[in-house]
């Protein structure tokens, strides 16, 4: 009689554990495993979403913090310079900065038209010098000055004003284009990039001050994003590596003085989120 119970009692009992879980207990091991593939996933976006330790910004910052920081903004934008046509006609007031078409300006010698992106380091100053004042000076040596308002002055006269002027302001147009930041070579675009540099990071008591540590760690970051592009765009020259190492290091040294004194408005103006950004 036991030995016919005993194979319905065993039938009544189960070991595995399937049987033995219930669904509360089965869920949370669901539960559980979903959240190790969560935690081993944000792992890897964070690691992916380090601070780059040549450009000092993580990968989802660059196409934001880049583009607003003050070094970004006085920059030439070669896209735009190369891209916008010449127009002869008057330009807009919606012409920015950026824009390379050519725009009027009163002059001694009538209407001429200039670039708005110099090259060459011609600020306001030179403009003015070279577009202004000498077409009024070669004029006064050709004894070209305008007549006096109501004085009697013959027709041949004028006509000979008129077309002198022309030529001068011929002349002011042909130098204007020669001068203009899209005729020049890569290394007349890196020199006007250096020089609004140097102009928007001193102080204004010394508006050209390469020394200073604000300057110097500007540069650096302009050397280093040109040659970072260069590398990503040709990736077997090895031999630029070096250089950008060093130049990396060397910002490093002076974010780490500046870090004393100003260091979330210096990293800011350079599109930087860490101020250690060096290479490992």
């Amino acid at each position: 009689m036991f030995r016919s119970f005993l194979p319905t009692l065993s039938k009544g009992f189960h070991t595995s554990p399937s049987a033995l879980a219930g669904p509360r207990k089965q869920a949370s091991g669901t539960i559980r495993k979903q959240n190790v593939i969560l935690q081993a996933k944000r792992a890897k976006d964070a690691v992916a979403d380090r601070p780059s330790v040549v450009l000092g910004t993580r990968p989802s910052e660059e196409a934001v913090k880049w583009p607003s920081c003050d070094l970004a903004k006085v920059l030439v934008d070669e896209e735009v310079l190369f891209s916008a046509t010449s127009s002869s006609s008057a330009s807009s007031s919606s012409q920015t900065a950026s824009s390379s078409t050519l725009h009027v300006v009163e002059s001694s010698v009538g209407e001429v038209l200039i670039p708005a992106q110099p090259a060459f380091g011609v600020a306001a100053v030179e403009a003015d010098l070279l577009f202004n004042e000498l077409p009024r000076i070669s004029a006064e040596a050709r004894n070209l000055l305008p007549p006096p308002v109501g004085a009697a002055v013959s027709s041949d006269k004028v006509q000979q004003f008129e077309r002198f002027a022309e030529q001068e302001r011929q002349k002011v147009e042909n130098f204007a284009k020669v001068v203009d930041l899209r005729n020049a070579n890569a290394a007349g675009i890196a020199f006007e990039n250096r020089r609004r540099i140097i102009e928007a990071f001193s102080t204004p008591e010394n508006p050209f001050d390469p020394g200073r540590a604000e300057v110097q760690a500007a540069l650096k970051t302009y050397q280093i994003r040109k040659l970072w592009t260069h590398l990503i765009a040709y990736k077997r020259d090895v031999g630029n590596r070096l250089g950008l190492r060093k130049l990396v290091h060397q910002r490093a040294k002076i974010l780490r003085y500046l870090r004393q004194h100003e260091p979330r408005p210096l990293r800011n103006r350079l599109g930087t989120t860490s101020s250690r950004a060096r290479v490992g």
